[in-house]
């Protein structure tokens, strides 16, 4: 759906952004502007200015800057759809959506509707659960044990769900309502498909957290057990106001405290987090009940540089470090800080302080392993480093470690360490790994000469296809794809995508072409990718080659945005007639009503096939060229044999069940 431009004008237009930012950020009058603290950046000294005559804001510490939609996106952690939405709701403007049919629009309210309702109806089960806590002595006195201040309960809004089964019938006089099981508060039970379902409270005799998104709204509960009964902790189920691998506990508490204390401190409990605010670390917040993913990394560096991830220091938290270090490493830039800290297997956070104090804590902090250094630690685990084999181990292990790092001086570093670890030559490693290998050139290495003789390490005429995929065709009276999977053909024991022939002005699209498409479909889908993948799409020549690398920056600065706003951004650009006139298919077949699921499933193995084959293609463009240096460079032959096993191991991988 796109939002038109000029309703947009109109909202900056009218919107005050004084007012929008000073929800947030203390201003004072300054001459003709405002000036503050800056919210994206630790300082001491106010500098961040908003004029409300140019209706923007601007950092001269950091450079940031935009309008009342950007900061709602940059520091609300809004996508450009939700902010425009929240501060139209704000002036009581309803955004127009032009190329939405009337159902698009219907389902669109329905859902804000819903979202609407859902946390209201979380708001007043945790204000019910606030004043349960009040005639809760049990969980009063387990709060006071865990040093747990009233001034603290109430910044956090713990409460406590009463021990009935049906306790909040008394706050919901309608229980049958679909809302409080679809909020995740009630449960539904139908037995061996009995008509009546028998409906019970989800949380039951347990200190409750509230969950909040970055707005401060409530979208889910945390409940722990006064006891030791199991399970100890109880998350909300996923609504469609929550999802446990986006969201932090505390991130909306701990905001500010980000920037006053320099850095976030990931912990993995919401009672690590309370107790943290409780000893003078405001800035913590916790995974819920889930491994640190990138969409929670990525959300973090949106308010804060410097990222600490706190874990016990037995094996599951090796594991649970091992987990955030993927997620992690993606946004290792020059310019932020990650490291892991392992408290000893006796502690958490809370315990450790209580015995140590808090300045022991934040010396541990300070000296906690830095990325770099865990990052060879992972790498190296159950690696002989005395052997050659044990080096090469090590090697491959650091592989996809290496390349999933942004390019920058840190990634370099990181390239030559392993290489002495390793014991090989930086470069060397460089061209073992084919990092970035140069663009395939028409007309470059002769393709290997081989017998065809059963045996033969350049035959590959026996391996099954990479997937049966036909790109989407056109009609000669319409533009609409038809998007089917078809099976392939094998023509001289190689394998070949079928190619359906030109029909009157139609021409197929390319696989960049359709890989194109469905990614500014789904941008959710290029965070899914493989570093190597990435790398691929990015090296394409051409404006695909910088479409893609403007789509991937896209997603470190803003997150994942649909088609509307990344139209939007791409206004100007070489791309962006590429970019609308394969869009155009997209918005020209609306998907069917409740057939989105499957849409979906559909692309995402469209993509998938779609890139297998431009993998395939690549990796054999680099044999050929590998080939062909087979004489003047003493690697070459090497290099071939890595690339030959990299397609061995992708063509296993793809080999239907039961070939």
């Amino acid at each position: 759906m796109t939002i038109p431009a000029s309703f947009i004008q109109e909202l900056i237009a009218r919107a005050d952004v004084v007012e929008i930012v000073g929800r947030y950020v203390q201003l004072k009058k300054a001459g003709a502007n405002f000036m503050g603290l800056c919210p994206f950046h630790g300082e001491k000294s106010p500098s961040f200015s908003v004029s409300p005559t140019k209706q923007f804001y601007h950092c001269f510490g950091c450079g940031v800057h935009g309008n009342a939609i950007g900061f709602l996106m940059e520091h609300a952690g809004m996508g450009f759809v939700e902010a425009v939405h929240d501060l139209a709701g704000q002036y009581g403007l309803q955004v127009p959506e032009d190329d939405a049919s009337p159902a698009e629009r219907a389902r669109a309210a329905n859902q804000r509707q819903k979202q609407a309702t859902l946390t209201d109806v979380l708001e007043k089960a945790g204000e019910a659960y606030r004043k349960a806590l009040r005639q809760a002595p049990g969980a009063i006195e387990y709060l006071k044990g865990r040093g747990v201040s009233g001034e603290v309960a109430k910044q956090f809004g713990i409460g406590y769900a009463p021990a009935g089964w049906r306790a909040l019938a008394s706050v919901f006089p309608d229980y049958d309502d679909p809302l409080l099981a679809e909020s995740g508060l009630v449960i539904v039970n139908t037995e061996d498909g009995a008509e009546d379902a028998k409906r019970y409270d989800r949380f039951r005799d347990r200190v409750m957290f509230p969950i909040r998104n970055v707005k401060g709204e409530c979208i889910g509960f945390g409940g722990r057990v006064l006891g030791d009964e199991k399970p100890k902790y109880l998350n909300s189920p996923e609504t469609p106001v929550f999802s446990k691998g986006r969201e932090l506990y505390g991130l909306y508490e701990a905001r500010a405290a980000f920037r006053e204390r320099g850095y976030a401190l990931v912990t993995e409990g919401y009672m690590d987090v309370v107790a943290l605010a409780q000893l003078g670390f405001p800035n913590a917040v916790a995974t819920l009940g889930t491994a640190c993913t990138t969409e929670h990394v990525q959300k973090l560096f949106r308010f804060t540089e410097s990222v600490v991830f706190s874990f016990d220091g037995d094996a599951a938290g090796r594991r649970a470090a091992r987990k955030a270090l993927d997620g992690a490493l993606p946004y290792a830039t020059d310019v932020r800080s990650i490291k892991f800290l392992f408290l000893p297997s006796e502690h958490d956070p809370d315990s450790f302080i209580r015995e140590f104090g808090a300045d022991a804590f934040a010396r541990f902090v300070q000296e906690a392993t830095p990325l770099s250094r865990f990052m060879i630690e992972a790498a190296r685990e159950g690696c002989d480093l005395t052997t050659a084999e044990g080096r090469a181990h090590m090697s491959s292990n650091a592989r996809p470690l290496w390349s999933a790092m942004p390019d920058g001086a840190l990634k370099r570093q990181m390239l030559s360490e392993i290489a002495t670890l390793v014991q090989l030559d930086a470069n060397a490693l460089s061209e073992l790994w084919a990092a970035t290998p140069g663009p395939r050139k028409a007309a470059a290495a002769p393709a290997p000469r081989h017998s065809g003789e059963p045996g033969d390490p350049f035959d590959y005429s026996d391996m099954p296809p990479p997937a049966e995929y036909e790109p989407p065709r056109y009609e000669s009276d319409s533009s609409k794809p038809r998007g089917k999977f078809t099976k392939g053909k094998r023509w001289g024991g190689k394998y070949e995508a079928p190619i359906e022939p030109l029909r009157g002005r139609g021409k197929p699209p390319s696989r960049p072409d359709v890989a194109v498409r469905l990614l500014l479909s789904n941008m959710a889908q290029w965070e899914a990718l493989s570093h190597e993948l990435h790398v691929m799409l990015c090296d394409l020549p051409g404006q695909h080659g910088a479409l893609f690398t403007w789509l991937d920056s896209q997603l470190h600065e803003h997150g994942v945005q649909p088609w509307a706003a990344l139209r939007e951004g791409m206004r100007g650009l070489d791309f962006e007639p590429l970019a609308e006139r394969l869009m155009s298919v997209s918005e020209a077949a609306p998907v069917p009503e409740g057939e989105e699921d499957q849409h979906l499933a559909d692309a995402v193995k469209e993509l998938s096939s779609v890139l297998d084959f431009m993998l395939d293609d690549r990796l054999k463009a680099q044999q050929s060229e590998a080939i062909a240096a087979v004489g003047k460079d003493p690697k070459a032959l090497e290099r071939y044999k890595a690339l030959e096993a990299r397609r061995l191991e992708l063509r296993t991988r793809l080999k239907p069940s039961g070939a």
